[in-house]
């Protein structure tokens, strides 16, 4: 077969394996990349459709170059600013410390000579940036703190290469060539270096050029062109691709195309990213590990256990709470794809045979297959009782209206005020509510509203109106009482739990309170009575007349107690008695003092 013809019958197996793989492992609960990679063996390794593997990895790295650049499309240079402790404290620990350990084991089995443990070790202390992120993104959870402190530590392990790479050059002594390590540290510190000023000065002049001409494919080519050239650029200096993608999109993540940008690399990135999948598939090499199937078996659970204590250990030295521990460990325990580089490296200089190189990208190939099934095993791990943090960001935030929760309630409220042409700065300690908000597009930002360096981050000092719409009692009043005491000029507007809660916030002097139910109650109340046949006139007076007064009961409960304002009800004399005797008095203070059936909007 000629090769164009093959290579459209591989693009056509490809693209057939992930169409056929992706729907029915997702169906089970198994996750694409798994189905990729299944995808990949049952083509290559078992039926041999398609056998060079190695070849189409190398293009399907494509992938990965653009997931990085999307990355770094949603990270702004100040907030990558504060991350570098995580980048570079636990990022470095994780390395050092996982390397040394998996030397140390490399040592132990013989297998290799002390120079090539270290290559090994270090080697297999990376893990795939393709998978874990993969996972984050599958269960949206990439903004998740330990999201972030994932994606620390891997883009720490994308700096890493370099000196790995410079440390195999010192270990072969100095090899054929006249490499100097110090030498490629500037060459890749300078490119680096060039990549932010082109970033800072040249891409968004370039994109509004573009942008002027109305060439939407001109937009997509030069979108194209500035991921793959930065990856080139990275790749020449001695850094990885992808590094190079990252650093370009968190250079344009300032700028107003980065959602046109996103829009237009995503579907790339798709599909190269499940080819890439289906290539480390291909490559696993079935004939090595039935040789050596005793060895892998033993190896790979091994390693993969290595690596999630130490980095357990490492994260909750750090400040990681358990669970968010357990997340990482169980996300990050597979090798990477910068294993391979570093293994066949090894094996041209001469540290490793040709035969232990394979072995080695065999184990980082199983590891990686194993990884879906660990993550999604870790949650049997979880406690539960943690509270789920995001990290808090409050770059952008202050308007004129502060909202401390975005409940059901607080969602209908924003809406008026967006439809009113106001601007909402919302703060929610909800990390899933956020996910789902910000599915939406609201703009929604982390954070404990009883806190004081909270409301002050989110902007209270320039808001005009603060809106309370938290679902706890307790929190609420939390609020309240931080606010009257620390900006006793910003006007409080609170939702109430019940009707006692909104004598008591009167008390407290809120500027306005609202139960959440009392208006649903009076509409539906309203519609009920028009469905007996009640006039549309007639009900809504009826329903102005109950709203005048519980607002005038309200008024007269609040200077004289509870009890004030029962002639105002409208009730029925016969009170019923329950079928069944219950199980404990009736509390008096849990609401009206009346019967539930008796005051409908008591409760509400």
């Amino acid at each position: 077969m000629s090769a164009p013809n093959a290579f459209f019958s591989e693009t056509i197996l490809l693209l057939g394996g992930a169409v056929v793989a992706a729907p029915i492992f997702k169906k089970l609960g198994l996750g694409t990349v798994l189905g990729y990679l299944a995808a990949g063996i049952v083509i290559g390794p078992v039926f041999h459709g398609i056998t060079d593997g190695e070849q189409i990895l190398a293009v399907a790295e494509l992938g990965v170059v653009f997931l990085l650049f999307i990355i770094g499309l949603e990270l702004k240079p100040s907030r990558l600013w504060q991350m570098r402790r995580d980048i570079f404290g636990l990022g470095t620990a994780q390395v050092v410390v996982t390397g040394l350990a998996l030397t140390a084991l490399a040592w132990f089995s013989e297998v290799l000579d002390w120079r090539g443990s270290i290559v090994a070790g270090f080697g297999l202390a990376l893990s795939s940036t393709a998978f874990a992120m993969q996972i984050l993104e599958g269960d949206a959870d990439v903004n998740t703190r330990y999201g972030q402190r994932s994606f620390s530590m891997l883009l720490f392990q994308d700096l890493a290469i370099v000196p790995l790479l410079a440390l195999i050059t010192v270990l072969d002594g100095g090899g054929k060539g006249n490499h100097a390590p110090l030498a490629d540290f500037a060459v890749a510190v300078g490119a680096v270096a060039a990549m932010v000023v082109a970033g800072r000065y040249l891409l968004t002049p370039l994109f509004q050029v573009i942008a002027r001409t109305g060439a939407r494919e001109a937009m997509i080519a030069a979108a194209l062109f500035v991921v793959m050239g930065s990856a080139s650029l990275m790749q020449l200096a001695g850094l990885s691709m992808a590094m190079g993608a990252f650093l370009s999109g968190v250079m344009l993540a300032e700028s107003s195309y980065r959602h046109e940008l996103e829009a237009d690399i995503e579907p790339f990135r798709g599909v190269l990213l499940a080819i890439f999948f289906i290539a480390v598939g291909l490559s696993l090499q079935l004939d090595v590990l039935a040789d050596n199937a005793l060895f892998v078996i033993l190896t790979v659970p091994i390693v993969m256990a290595v690596k999630a204590i130490i980095i357990y250990g490492l994260c909750r030295i750090s400040g990681s709470p358990h669970d968010d521990a357990i997340r990482i460990a169980f996300l990050l325990p597979q090798g990477g794809e910068f294993g391979f580089v570093l293994f066949t490296a090894a094996d041209v200089t001469g540290l490793m045979s040709t035969s232990t190189a394979s072995l080695l990208v065999a184990i980082v190939t199983l590891s990686m297959a194993l990884t879906p099934i660990g993550a999604a095993l870790s949650k049997r791990l979880l406690s539960g009782d943690e509270h789920e943090e995001l990290d808090e960001d409050f770059e952008g935030a202050g308007a004129d209206v502060l909202m401390v929760g975005f409940s059901r309630f607080g969602q209908i409220a924003a809406q008026i005020l967006l439809a009113g042409g106001r601007s909402v700065t919302v703060i929610e300690f909800s990390a899933d509510r956020i996910r789902q908000a910000s599915s939406f597009g609201f703009r929604i930002y982390f954070g404990d509203g009883t806190r004081k360096d909270v409301l002050r981050s989110a902007g209270i000092d320039r808001a005009k109106i603060v809106l309370v719409c938290t679902q706890k009692k307790e929190v609420t009043d939390k609020v309240v009482e931080l606010v009257q005491a620390d900006y006793p000029h910003t006007r409080l507007y609170v939702r109430s739990y019940d009707r006692i809660h909104s004598i008591e916030l009167r008390n407290k002097g809120v500027d306005y309170e609202l139960r959440e139910t009392l208006e649903s109650g009076l509409l539906f109340g309203r519609r009920t009575l028009e469905a007996l046949g009640v006039s549309e006139v007639d009900a809504y007076e009826i329903g102005e007349d109950i709203r005048k007064r519980d607002e005038a009961r309200l008024v007269l409960q609040v200077s004289e107690g509870l009890q004030a304002g029962r002639d105002m009800l409208f009730s029925h004399p016969v009170r019923p008695e329950p079928l069944v005797k219950p199980k404990r008095a009736a509390d008096p203070f849990e609401d009206d003092p009346l019967a539930g059936t008796v005051d409908a909007t008591a409760e509400a």
